[in-house]
């Protein structure tokens, strides 16, 4: 991969600062806090609902609105960083510290937590946040958009993924059914434990929608010996699995297609998608339905993992902009819209949030350790647009405002289906 000369994100970058107070002279270069700008911080904190965490200004002083000094401290080191932050904080939290103008001390998860955890409601929040934070559903994920967006995350470089992913290079939620697994175990029993779902029979065909870089597609081949058609609009990502695909002989089971769900053809026993349903779009999930209505046998099945929420609001404004556009994580009501006009019955949900707490635990220490090699890829902004990204996200679903759910349907009239769950957890 080449290196960068800019970030792909394209967050304006600032010399990194360690999170400690500034010096006098620099206190001065930047001028005194005024009285406006305390009361401003104070503004700031009740928006989030009091979180017990101190502010602390370019010229030192600290700012905090509880009984209690709190022990976590948030650095803002200049007087437009506060501006901009005031005015809407979902985005700029993130590219302030992306940028280096607001800096944390400690464990960033543990204070992106203890902000999750009292910020007010999505319905009780100002209308101003409401407005900003429901501005990018106008938007459409067309067939040229969806290109765009993906390109924007995943065709950045495999070979930055393969600095901090597992092994097979899985980049959704892993599967951790004991606590001291691996990251590389744990994404083993993820793929086991969809095909287990999906009940994959010897022959059989399977369609792909969203392969990343091909792990499921080659599991469900190698160890299932079924038929697979993968589609994905990512290029690297293609590129990647068609290889990995040679590389283990597997090309003549598994076809990996350079395509939008939308362009998906033919009759499978099973349709899989894990980690797609977020980057569809809620107006065009029943044309998705319509594919697997068009493309599922009489007896079929479909699994679709997804990241998801207990009932319906925006994404993050700033993972929306700077990290997965067009990204929309669906309530499990609002997801049925997949099924309903076509009348796909659901057999089974299961919610895997805390696994995901843990997945994500993982990537951000890898990505800590391999830290200094991104720089040289990218910049200093980048870095820590990604640590915000992945410490933010074990906070998000540490405190539930995410979930992650695996939701199992079939056709409304087939009865080959299970009595029970048995099945998942007995030996083959």
């Amino acid at each position: 991969m080449k290196q960068q000369e800019t970030n792909p994100l394209s967050i304006p970058l600032t010399t990194h600062h360690q999170a400690s107070p500034r010096t006098k002279s620099s206190s001065k270069t930047m001028g005194k806090a005024y009285g406006f700008d305390k009361w401003l911080v104070i503004r700031l904190l009740q928006m989030g609902g009091n979180p017990p965490i101190c502010i602390v200004l370019w010229d030192g002083q600290e700012v905090f609105n509880t009984s209690e000094k709190p022990s976590k401290r948030i650095f803002l080191r200049d007087r437009g960083a506060l501006y901009k932050l005031i005015t809407n904080p979902d985005l700029q939290f993130g590219d302030l510290y992306s940028a280096g103008r607001l800096e944390v001390e400690g464990d960033l998860a543990e204070l992106t937590e203890i902000i999750q955890r009292t910020i007010p409601d999505y319905g009780q929040r100002s209308l101003w946040t409401r407005l900003l934070a429901r501005l990018y559903l106008i938007k459409r994920n067309t067939l040229s958009r969806a290109k765009d967006n993906i390109y924007h995350h995943y065709d950045i470089g495999n070979d930055f993924y393969k600095l901090w992913l597992d092994e097979q290079m899985v980049y959704t939620c892993a599967y951790f059914p004991a606590a001291a697994m691996s990251l590389e175990e744990a994404q083993l029993a993820k793929l086991e434990h969809v095909c287990r779902k999906l009940r994959l029979q010897p022959d059989e065909t399977v369609v792909e929608a969203g392969c990343g870089w091909g792990a499921l597609a080659l599991h469900m081949a190698k160890h299932y010996g079924v038929q697979v058609k993968a589609y994905n609009i990512s290029r690297e990502q293609i590129a990647y699995a068609r290889e990995r695909a040679r590389r283990e002989n597997l090309q003549d089971r598994v076809q990996f297609i350079e395509g939008d769900y939308r362009q998906i053809s033919g009759d499978f026993d099973a349709f899989v998608s894990v980690g797609m349903l977020e980057h569809v779009g809620l107006r065009h999930y029943q044309e998705l339905g319509g594919v697997i209505e068009r493309c599922l046998k009489p007896t079929g099945r479909g699994l679709i993992h997804f990241i998801g929420r207990n009932r319906p609001a925006p994404m993050n404004a700033w993972i929306e902009k700077r990290i997965f556009p067009g990204a929309y994580p669906p309530s499990l009501g609002e997801m049925a819209r997949l099924f309903e006009p076509w009348r796909f019955s659901i057999l089974d949900v299961e919610n895997l949030r805390l696994h995901y707490t843990k997945t994500l635990q993982h990537w951000l220490a890898r990505f800590e350790t391999v830290a200094e090699q991104v720089t040289a890829m990218f910049d200093p902004a980048f870095v820590r647009a990604w640590r915000f990204y992945l410490a933010g996200s074990i906070a998000t679903f540490a405190v539930g405002e995410l979930q992650l759910f695996q939701v199992v349907f079939t056709r409304f009239d087939n009865n080959d289906i299970p009595w029970s769950r048995t099945f998942l957890y007995q030996d083959r």
